[in-house]
């Protein structure tokens, strides 16, 4: 069986932080700065820049897409990656899979292999690592999956107090695999574009997430096979390349930071969206869902 039937079966079945505000709605009196103010008044300290050896720039028809690479919750997975990228085996590979809802999924169809340079073919799993060293941002709500949640190294995170790992949110971005879970290794990818498949936490090892150009494959045709696969090659959408950002020459590069997550400006940030303060709001709320916390990225100068 192929590696991308073998996903779509999967598929289709340390010091904590201060808490991000307190429990209680603040008064009425309480200045009230939007999303954007918030973060126009972020000093330079709360933003990171984003290592151009952890980003691959994916380029498509309709524009280029770029995905920043968890290193520190991945490292088997970010290496063979990057070493994937260097030997440009995803050049002329192609988006297979569009599953309303759920993801959109892209690689090499096995009847068209490409050599791997210094990549594997299959790495061991990583679908999560230990607590201590994680410092997380933490999240006052209750979570259906797990003990605690929040942020950690600008990744949604989750944790049951002797393991962390990243969490299913909007736009990240996972490592496909077959039945077991050492089939893997990273060369077909997939992106969460729908509701939170938080179900496939800690099942399959989450790489990154996409910080650029995520409307280009939200939007992607639906596939009309099993599981959103293309029925035909006609369906799908070729990706022209693949670059680690440390290959591109200078003026291809954007300078992406992002947030710090273990910033105070960030826990503004989860304040304003778990009290939701601006006028149209009747009901502040005072509770959010880990996947609905924004994660801000931004262009350097």
């Amino acid at each position: 069986m192929g590696m991308f039937a073998r996903l779509a079966g999967l598929v289709g079945l340390g010091v904590l932080a201060a808490c991000a505000s307190s429990a209680a709605s603040p008064g009425p009196d309480q200045p009230v700065r939007s999303l954007a103010e918030i973060l126009e008044q972020a000093p330079a300290s709360d933003w990171r820049t984003v290592d151009q050896n952890n980003l691959l720039y994916m380029q498509l028809p309709a524009g280029r897409v770029i995905i920043e690479l968890a290193a520190d919750y991945t490292p088997l997975h970010t290496a063979n990656i990057q070493a994937l990228a260097r030997a440009h085996y995803w050049d002329g590979a192609a988006i297979m899979r569009s599953q309303e809802n759920y993801v959109v999924q892209w690689g090499r169809d096995e009847a068209d292999p490409r050599p791997m340079g210094d990549g594997q073919a299959t790495l061991a799993a990583e679908f999560d690592q230990p607590r201590a060293g994680f410092e997380i941002t933490r999240l006052p709500d209750p979570d259906s999956y797990a003990r605690e949640v929040g942020f950690a190294h600008g990744f949604p995170v989750a944790s049951n107090g002797a393991r962390t790992w990243m969490a299913h949110c909007y736009g990240m971005v996972g490592a496909g695999r077959g039945d077991t879970a050492e089939s893997g290794s990273g060369a077909e990818l997939y992106v969460v574009i729908g509701h939170a498949p938080r179900h496939l936490d800690r099942n399959i090892a989450t790489v990154g997430r996409v910080l650029q150009g995520m409307e280009l494959l939200s939007v992607m045709p639906r596939g009309t096979g099993p599981l959103g696969f293309y029925e035909t090659p006609a369906e799908r959408t070729t990706i022209s390349s693949v670059r680690l950002g440390s290959e591109l020459p200078a003026n291809e590069r954007v300078n992406l930071e992002t947030l710090r997550t273990d910033s105070e400006t960030f826990r503004a940030v989860i304040d304003s969206r778990r009290f939701r303060r601006e006028s149209w709001f009747l009901d502040p709320v005072g509770r959010i869902n880990l996947c609905n916390v924004p994660l801000p990225v931004r262009v350097g100068g």
